[in-house]
């Protein structure tokens, strides 16, 4: 059914640039616009709407940091993330509310203009497109670890899930080809393929964010049998004496011990980002009110999945727990039915990034939509474009992840500037502006405290991935 939009809403669209949702806010109260069908988004499917776009691929670097920094230090500083995270989004949200805006770029408009507006979006869609890549790459790889810190994606990854890949000439069996052997359709092109057509696209023709709350729901459930998998193990090893208790502080061996101590920062600090998709929920609430308490919400759920996660997956593998977790689950896990309890972990990491993708694509597209268009009607009102829109950028991803093999550097130093821009130093820079004289000095501590961790986090991030890049060439050369 064809809606059509009230003079009201277009006449906005061209003349205010700080308005620029995908489908129009029913959060504000537009009486003009009826929805056929949908009156509102409900609080439990908003929380879990924010919560897929928090816990992506970053869970499976978590157990890694806090073995670099100890079981205690390391719970303490996931806890702490979620607390900064807040802060950050409580002030994003609060000069949403005093500026009337309806989008983050609307915000960011109101404190620095065109200029900075371009800035942000800028900085969401490269982050979103770094992240949706890497989702890609990671769902066709299950071995091979490529680098230490991946901020795009807040993870580090590891080879073919679902096919096999090949790396330094041998050949790892992904799942499926465990299976069911070679095939055609089991490489990862096409299998890629097939996701991209079969669940994909499907799922990215949804035209509000609400719609995906099921998908999200199955999405964060995936992430808690991965949890309930680890513990269990964890706990059966435990019994039988296999394994002791985890060490609770960081262990110095040397000066590099202690360096590396700071390389755990990017991936905590950039461990429960979801800015980019909380205006966008915001907007479809039937009680915008709810907002707050749907960001604790699921603030809360996300940090026990990490401490969770973190802590059995510690617990499990020790000091033998690899910078992505998931390649712990390659190995003889030493309790009866272990190769099989190997295969849903990996299965259920693949079907949560399946799930993840729509969620952060609705972003995308929002943001690519609001750079080129920011003067026309709502995506949602324009068949043609949405569906332009939409088909380039799957399109886009689906080239990138298959066909461009220096993608992976490239998005390693842009993600380590472009999600920690967009998820700290944008909303403390609004506060410290203060262009409404709202902020308070509580906020303007917390908004330089901020900057300050984000900075910290992209320097050692790229530090990190320029010597890892350096690193590996000497040592190619070196073979030579």
């Amino acid at each position: 059914m064809r809606i059509t939009l009230p003079f009201s809403i277009r006449k906005s669209r061209r003349t205010n640039t700080k308005t620029i949702p995908l489908y129009p806010s029913l959060s504000k109260h537009n009486n003009d616009v009826v929805q056929h069908g949908f009156d509102g988004s409900s609080f439990i499917g908003a929380v879990f709407n924010l919560s897929t776009t928090i816990v992506g691929a970053g869970i499976m670097a978590l157990p890694s940091a806090v073995k670099q920094l100890g079981l205690i230090p390391g719970l303490g500083m996931i806890i702490l993330g979620a607390m900064l995270t807040e802060a950050s989004i409580d002030i994003l949200l609060k000069f949403t509310r005093v500026s009337k805006s309806t989008t983050y770029s609307g915000v960011v408009c109101d404190s620095f203009g065109e200029v900075g507006r371009i800035l942000l979006l800028l900085c969401i869609i490269v982050s979103n497109i770094g992240m949706l890549v890497v989702y890609m790459i990671i769902i066709a790889k299950k071995h091979s670890v490529v680098t230490k810190h991946n901020v795009v994606c807040d993870c580090v990854v590891t080879g073919d899930v679902f096919s096999g890949t090949w790396s330094e000439g041998v050949h790892y069996s992904g799942v499926l080809e465990e299976w069911f052997g070679q095939h055609w359709w089991s490489t990862r092109p096409v299998l890629l393929l097939l996701t991209m057509l079969l669940v994909f696209l499907p799922l990215a023709s949804f035209r509000r964010v609400d719609s995906l709350r099921y998908t999200s729901a199955l999405s964060v459930g995936l992430a808690v049998v991965f949890v309930v998998i680890t513990a269990g193990v964890a706990t059966y090893k435990f019994i039988d004496g296999s394994i002791g208790m985890p060490r609770l502080m960081p262990k110095f061996t040397g000066q590099e011990s202690f360096w590396k101590l700071f390389t755990t920062i990017p991936i905590l600090v950039t461990a429960y980002i979801c800015h980019h998709n909380v205006h966008p929920i915001d907007n479809e609430l039937k009680d915008p009110t709810h907002m707050k308490s749907i960001v604790r919400t699921s603030l809360l759920l996300c940090a026990s999945v990490y401490v969770a996660t973190s802590l059995f997956g510690f617990f499990l593998f020790g000091d033998k727990t690899q910078d992505d977790v998931l390649a712990n689950f390659d190995g003889d896990l030493g309790i009866p039915y272990g190769s099989f309890l190997n295969d849903v972990v990996r299965m259920s990491y693949g079907a949560h990034l399946i799930l993840v993708f729509p969620i952060v694509f609705y972003s995308l597209r929002l943001n690519v939509d609001g750079l080129l268009f920011p003067h026309a009607i709502p995506l949602a009102f324009d068949n043609q474009r949405f569906y332009l829109v939409t088909i380039v950028l799957l399109v886009f991803i689906f080239l990138g992840a298959n066909f461009v093999p220096s993608i992976w550097d490239a998005f390693q130093f842009t993600g380590a500037t472009a999600s920690v821009s967009a998820a700290f130093i944008f909303p403390a820079a609004i506060a410290i502006r203060d262009t409404r004289g709202f902020a308070t000095k509580k906020d303007k501590r917390l908004s330089w405290l901020m900057i300050l961790l984000a900075i910290s986090s992209s320097t050692v991030a790229i530090s990190s991935d320029l010597y890892s890049i350096f690193s590996s060439e000497a040592g190619a050369t070196a073979r030579t």
